[in-house]
């Protein structure tokens, strides 16, 4: 048995339900019911059928709604291993920091590259850094202060499901002076990130090794399963960028959130409208049970 969940980023009716069980029927699935999670926003649509085929069968066919198709049971997730830059917070965090140095524009360039998979993401971070050597330290208080703003959604996500017993992990190619702050502020348990080099007050334009890239954010999602007993299929991952491909890929759930094409093509959910609530109800967790955001 499977489980579609549409999620409106404004507002979704009763006839959409229906249309959605009607196009179940015609890619050939069979409809045992439909509840709302959240009447007017989200509602589930249990079924038994090809997935890939409901799942074509759904997405794009209403008005700024997400989709997400999955087994329906184990849909409640036990773990969450989530991206920071442009997916827990709404900017990039290096490209702001070049802002600082003025070349803001030549960073962001090469972090979009890097983002949609066509540079090899540790010589790209590596390039990046070293274009900031000799911006004072001060510049990260600075931005992490000015600039950096957390994700819609993001606390009640985390804070819900750590209140339900779930393990969380922030996993970023960003940097520590970042990742640690804003996972305290979100509510995960643990953050994992790059580790920029400063001497004298200042960036020498170097990271510390190894790069905390796409293997690692892969690996932390099985070595964080492995520690809990859990399997990959009471998993959840989200990012946006080429490096999260892998992770999203393992995981029981992978989320591409607002992501670049090549992730958005790859993974097993996509969340385009909506804000990281939507992953809330695609484990069919009401508003209701929210922890709320403070």
């Amino acid at each position: 048995m499977f489980t579609a969940t549409l999620i409106a980023a404004d507002r979704l009716a009763e006839g959409d339900v229906s249309a959605a069980a009607d196009r179940l029927a015609t890619a050939g699935c069979t409809v045992a019911r439909q509840d709302w999670i959240e009447r007017g926003v989200a509602a589930d649509l249990r079924f038994e059928g090809d997935a890939a085929a409901a799942r074509a069968a759904l997405e794009g066919g209403f008005a700024r709604t997400d989709v997400v198709v999955q087994p329906s049971e184990g849909r409640a997730k036990r773990l969450l291993v989530a991206d920071m830059d442009s997916t827990m917070i709404t900017v990039e965090c290096i490209d702001e920091l070049a802002d600082y140095a003025g070349i803001k524009a030549e960073v962001a360039e090469v972090t979009e590259r890097a983002m949609r998979g066509e540079l090899d993401f540790e010589g790209a971070l590596d390039a990046r850094v070293a274009l900031l050597a000799g911006l004072g330290e001060d510049a990260i208080e600075r931005c992490l202060a000015e600039r950096v703003t957390i994700m819609p959604g993001a606390r009640a996500l985390v804070r819900t499901m750590r209140a339900r017993g779930a393990a969380t992990v922030l996993v970023s190619g960003g940097f520590t002076r970042f990742a640690e702050p804003v996972a305290r502020e979100i509510g995960f348990d643990r953050a994992i990130a790059n580790r920029l080099l400063v001497a004298g007050g200042a960036l020498t334009g170097r990271v510390a090794k190894p790069i905390v890239g796409a293997a690692t954010k892969e690996e932390t999602l099985r070595s964080a399963a492995t520690e809990r007993g859990l399997t990959l299929a009471e998993t959840l991952a989200v990012g946006d960028g080429a490096n999260d491909l892998p992770m999203v890929r393992a995981a029981g759930l992978g989320v591409a959130y607002h992501a670049k094409p090549v992730v958005a093509a790859a993974a097993a959910a996509r969340i385009e409208h909506g804000d990281l609530t939507a992953l809330l109800y695609a484990q069919g967790i009401a508003r209701a049970d929210w922890v709320v955001e403070e």
